[in-house]
């Protein structure tokens, strides 16, 4: 049958715990972790920006975005509604966009191009505009692994260098990864309704096929390349201290 939680970080709905699911704690240290690794790349690091780079994430990708995809069809089941999902998205959004603008009229005139994107592409992302042109195994790579980190490493540096574009790959190659690890484990979570067979080893004894033999290795694999992805983002980080 279908497993009773729709991601494997879900708390039981209801309550505070509906916000701690919204923002999917892993994925979100994941993505917040290539705004760090950029940040770390560069020569020097102002702790101030960074911290407000990481919170404009936070708040744009970690709450807003995720607060939008809750929107579509309630694919982590909370009981938030729709009007609190509404007034995170939005609140979320408008403070990170603050947050870009600020740093644009203060350090670099040059990240408004990272805001009108970030801004845009959380949006077109999440609600799947233009029939969903902006959603999928492309967009997600780019949108939510070399974009954190490209702002990061230029909030930093004020530019774009070889070396931070080979990096944004790295991050893209491994929100891909990411991707093609959830897919399938989300919809045996969230649209898979019974799960029957049985495995065969060579020495004769045999296993029966459940939702755990399905999901257990994908899901184990993305706790483990979330943690890997915070130790990358603090061993570089520690670099600067």
């Amino acid at each position: 049958m279908t497993q009773a939680r729709p991601a494997f970080y879900a708390l039981e709905p209801g309550s505070w715990r509906d916000f701690v699911t919204l923002l999917h704690p892993p994925y979100t240290l994941w993505h917040l972790s290539y705004v760090a690794i950029g940040a770390g790349l560069a020569s020097e690091i102002h702790w101030g920006w960074l911290g407000a780079t990481v919170a404009a994430f936070l708040l744009a990708m970690g709450i807003g975005a995720h607060a939008l995809d809750e929107l579509q069809g309630r694919p982590l089941q909370t009981q938030l509604s729709r009007r609190v999902l509404l007034a995170l998205a939005a609140l979320s959004i408008a403070g990170a966009i603050a947050l870009g603008l600020v740093a644009a009229v203060r350090l670099d005139g040059w990240l408004l191009p990272f805001i009108i994107f970030g801004g845009f592409i959380v949006v077109a992302y999440n609600l799947e505009l233009f029939h969903g042109a902006f959603h999928g195994d492309l967009w997600f790579p780019l949108a939510w692994g070399a974009f954190p980190l490209l702002t990061g490493y230029f909030a930093m540096a004020g530019r774009i260098t070889w070396e931070a574009l080979a990096a944004a790959a790295f991050a893209g190659l491994t929100s891909h990864v990411q991707r093609i690890l959830s897919t399938p484990v989300r919809a045996m979570r969230r649209t898979v309704t019974s799960v029957s067979g049985t495995i065969s080893y060579a020495d004769g004894t045999t296993e029966e096929i459940g939702p755990a033999t399905l999901t257990r290795a994908p899901e184990r694999g993305l706790q483990v390349l979330s943690a890997a992805m915070v130790c990358l983002a603090a061993a570089l980080l520690l670099l600067h201290i």
